[in-house]
């Protein structure tokens, strides 16, 4: 235990360092700069110098840098670090992996860079995974659709109307806003440096009338919205009502504002049933506003689009979401609902099938099985992980983390910075915060999952030899409400964190 406790302390050390030097680097940016600029100003205020004499030579501390060197104050892993014998991890598991009341854990611990088992717990067994769901659909979507892709937002010119004794320039005129599956728009202006509200319904409505007015349109404007890109139901039958009806999900559409929410900041408030007038309202909004001093004006009532648009309807104006990767790392982080079925279909519908729940579902397997993660007793009854009809294991999330961590397909690399970090980010904010688990705090990085007699974590962390080890804990038939079972998983990745088990 003394040398888990100094590799903790030696860690700490190691940790202030990391942290103080932007502020070294700063430092000596800032003196190189400051002294050679002094150098220049002080004979202004000194006068001509007294001698012509050959001026001294400037010391070579005293320059500016060419290029600055960061410390590697970290070394990057090594294989050569040793691999945990199994008996140890075992030995250091069993003893804090055990269920508060009923249920059962199952659990595995892999190597990450060779694959070797270090621990197995029924890890074959299928289970309900909850919200570790939606580790399958990030790779299935960065795959799938790509990591740098975006997703488009645009409003297309639909037909003028026919207005007798008005004048062309005058007549009332239809637009379209169609849905390209971003869930993630915001009312205001397009925040660029944000992941939710990337793209601004504002400001699509401020370029749409920049369109019109350059066009000489003056008049009224009908909103339609075009939302044909999903299709089937908009509600996964797997899903309880009660869920739907305290916000966990909502019905589906291919464009939302704030991931289908009234209000960003309220995560477990109701959510609006029509995502897509919704957002249809919002951009009407934002063209009577953007549109009075060019003379347009709106009509009051937003229409659903009956069909599609011409195909060569022009394009007026188009904002672009945030990249898949981006969307992935905040639906790990935050455990989004709603933008994880989205990304389920929008991955069929780059592969070419429909936007609809079934695709959604065949899509991801179809994704994994491509990455060689055998799927065999698999069962997907949706991609986010509400459904309790869900069946995966252990087994199988060690090895899609695995693939994330140390798999030969690059593109998966971009989830990583989405796992929330224990005591720091996302659904881990608020653990690994109490003596038991303080240790694994800063180092764990896992995806949560909640349901009412279940509880997963599944993730990756750097034993105290050096060693990347992945991990999946699923808990099912839990008693509800017991206090017991989150901590006992934390305490187990944490466990493995200190794991000093060569």
């Amino acid at each position: 235990m003394s040398g888990t406790r100094s590799t903790a302390s030696g860690r700490g050390r190691l940790t202030t360092m990391v942290r103080s030097w932007p502020t070294v680097l700063l430092t000596v940016l800032l003196l190189a700069l400051a002294l050679p600029a002094g150098m220049l100003i002080a004979p202004a205020l000194t006068g001509p110098a007294r001698s012509t004499a050959e001026p001294a030579q400037t010391p070579s501390w005293h320059l500016v840098p060419e290029r600055l060197s960061v410390p590697q104050g970290i070394d990057p892993l090594s294989n050569a670090a040793p691999v945990p014998v199994p008996a140890n991890v075992a030995a250091r598991l069993d003893p804090v992996l055990k269920t508060d009341g009923g249920g059962s854990f199952t659990a595995v611990v892999q190597d990450a860079a060779t694959g070797k088992v270090l621990y197995d717990r029924e890890g074959a067994a299928s289970r309900i995974p909850a919200s570790n769901m939606k580790l399958l659909t990030a790779v299935a979507a960065l795959r799938g659709i790509g990591p740098e892709e975006r997703f488009s937002t645009r409003v297309l010119a639909g037909p003028a109307a026919e207005t007798p004794g008005a004048a062309p320039a005058a007549a009332t005129r239809s637009i379209v806003l169609v849905g390209g599956g971003d869930v993630l728009l915001g009312a205001g202006d397009s925040a660029e440096s944000k992941v939710l509200g990337h793209a601004g319904l504002a400001t699509l409505a401020k370029q749409t009338v920049e369109s019109l007015r350059k066009g000489g349109f003056k008049g009224q404007l009908q909103v339609l919205v075009d939302d044909s890109l999903f299709t089937g139901p908009a509600l996964n039958p797997a899903w309880s009502p009660d869920d739907v009806a305290a916000g966990e999900m909502a019905p589906l559409f291919p464009l939302a504002l704030n991931s289908a929410r009234f209000d960003p900041a309220d995560t477990t408030a109701p959510r609006p049933q029509d995502s897509a007038i919704a957002s249809g309202e919002a951009f009407a909004a934002g063209l009577k506003a953007a549109g009075a001093a060019a003379g347009l004006t709106v009509a009051p009532a937003v229409v659903r689009l009956d069909g599609k648009p011409a195909a060569d309807a022009k394009v007026l104006a188009e904002v672009r979401s945030a990249t898949v990767s981006q969307q992935v790392d905040l639906m790990l982080q935050t455990s989004d609902n709603y933008l994880a079925e989205t990304l389920g279909r929008m991955t069929a519908v780059a592969g070419g099938q429909p936007g609809t729940n079934e695709s959604a579902r065949a899509a991801v397997l179809e994704q994994l099985s491509g990455l060689g993660i055998p799927t065999d007793g698999m069962f997907a009854a949706d991609v986010s992980g509400l459904a309790p009809a869900n069946q995966v294991s252990a087994r199988q999330f060690s090895e899609v983390v695995r693939a994330i961590t140390n798999g030969k397909d690059t593109r998966l690399r971009a989830a990583l910075a989405g796992f929330p970090v224990a005591g720091l980010t996302g659904t881990l904010g608020d653990r690994y915060i109490d003596e038991s688990t303080a240790e694994g705090a800063g180092l764990v990085r896992a995806k949560t999952g909640t349901l009412n007699t279940v509880i997963a974590l599944s993730g990756y962390v750097v034993d105290a030899d050096g060693r990347l080890l992945v991990f999946s804990f699923i808990g099912n038939g839990l008693t509800p409400g017991a206090a017991g079972n989150k901590p006992a998983l934390d305490t187990a990745a944490t466990a493995l964190a200190g794991c000093g088990c060569s």
